[in-house]
């Protein structure tokens, strides 16, 4: 071992002492900011995860879509499912509506589905909580929780629903009467926006409301397993006409995916400082080692050591600290996921709030993810900052000439 990497460790941990002061205080820091984020992103992680399941669940792993309406859409779907790497596919048609129950009226995005193929696609009936898919048919719908909520409708309880064509028909003094339907179920998703502005119909009941008699405005597709969706995506369009398209569910829902990493690459930015404020105290731990042991630094310089080894000491002492206090903050950081519904569970009983993450959510357990690549980031990022706080010190032990520096008091 080198003489300059056996004298940081040296003083790192002087003999006689089980954990000296000034590296525990250090590494304890380091630590702590690596935890934070360990944990932090683990739960936004876990979010994330738990809403791109959702979205795969309810829209499926890649989704066909044109310019207009698509026609002869059967002959489409025989020839999507037969594309390598298919696995199903089920057309949908969807567009806003209004909806009337006693003096409350909503807005949302009606969805229609056919019954026959969206349950080999999707997973639907995983997420209705009142009632069942099979209850469907063209004179029902299915409400969104939250939506049924801000109406105050029921199970049971019969919906006016107005076309988009109405104003149409207005124009051409045609009348064009709402239709009435019946709530044979409440869906809840566990995303806000869908929980707040969906109805799921029947495909038939779509087609009539919207006037597309047999046409349909898209498709979803369910892959096997383990298929990429972006290279089954440029499968699909290659058996399909110029102005029919398949997107996979990345590409579909693009701008949702770019604010959800915006929101979690800022909260990581931000976190980081942490780790910086940590790297300052290694700092100027490390300064006033260099200012109480110049004597010592000179003695090196007058026994033939290099100003590059003496700075690489220090250097070596911020690397150690960064590595351990990564090892250690990577410990308390996944110990604490694993204990994480534990905690929440006992905060949800103390202020009795243990329907909250339920109800907005869908998760009866605070969800955690946590990537490879996150932890290989924070891994390299805090052992490369933890390093980076000992240039200062090394650079000015570097700087300092024997002779002055064994003349010092």
């Amino acid at each position: 071992m080198p003489w300059y990497l056996h004298l940081a460790l040296r003083q790192l941990f002087p003999t006689g002492r089980k954990f000296p002061f000034f590296t525990l205080i250090s590494t304890l820091g380091v630590a702590l900011g690596v935890a934070l984020l360990v944990i932090v992103m683990g739960v936004m992680g876990g979010f994330a995860y738990e809403i791109r399941h959702k979205i795969v669940d309810t829209e499926g792993d890649v989704q066909i879509k044109a310019r207009g309406a698509i026609a002869d859409y059967p002959a489409v779907v025989r020839r999507v499912e037969s594309v390598p790497g298919v696995a199903a596919a089920t057309p949908y048609a969807s567009d806003f509506v209004m909806i009337l129950f006693g003096d409350k009226s909503a807005y949302p995005m009606l969805r229609g589905i056919d019954l026959g193929s969206v349950q080999r696609v999707t997973e639907l009936e995983h997420y209705v909580v009142v009632g069942s898919l099979d209850d469907l048919d063209d004179d029902s719908i299915i409400l969104s929780g939250q939506l049924a909520s801000s109406i105050g409708a029921n199970v049971g309880d019969t919906i006016e629903v107005f076309s988009p064509l109405i104003i149409n028909k207005l124009n051409a003094d045609e009348v064009f009467l709402p239709r009435q339907v019946r709530v044979v179920g409440i869906l809840e998703i566990g995303h806000q926006q869908l929980d707040s502005s969906t109805v799921y119909g029947t495909l038939r009941l779509a087609q009539d409301l919207y006037g597309l008699g047999s046409t349909v405005h898209g498709i979803n597709v369910r892959l096997n397993p383990g298929v990429n969706e972006d290279e089954a995506a440029a499968r699909i369009n290659a058996v399909l006409p110029q102005d029919i398209r398949a997107f996979s569910w990345e590409d579909s829902f693009s701008e949702f995916l770019w604010v959800l990493n915006l929101e979690r690459n800022m909260i990581f930015f931000l976190l980081l400082f942490i780790v910086i404020v940590a790297a300052f105290s290694v700092m100027s731990s490390l300064l006033i080692s260099v200012v109480r042991k110049t004597r010592e630094i000179g003695l090196l310089g007058a026994l033939g050591g290099r100003p590059v080894h003496v700075a690489a000491c220090f250097c070596a002492q911020g690397l150690i600290i960064g590595i351990l206090g990564t090892a250690a903050g990577l410990a308390i950081g996944f110990t604490a996921l694993a204990f994480r519904n534990d905690v929440v569970l006992w905060i949800t009983r103390v202020t009795q709030r243990e329907d909250v993450l339920r109800r907005y959510y869908q998760f009866s357990e605070l969800p955690a993810h946590t990537s490879a690549s996150t932890v290989a980031v924070i891994v390299v990022m805090t052992v490369v900052i933890s390093t980076l706080a000992g240039l200062l010190p090394a650079w000015k032990a570097a700087r300092l000439k024997p002779v002055e520096a064994l003349r010092s008091e």
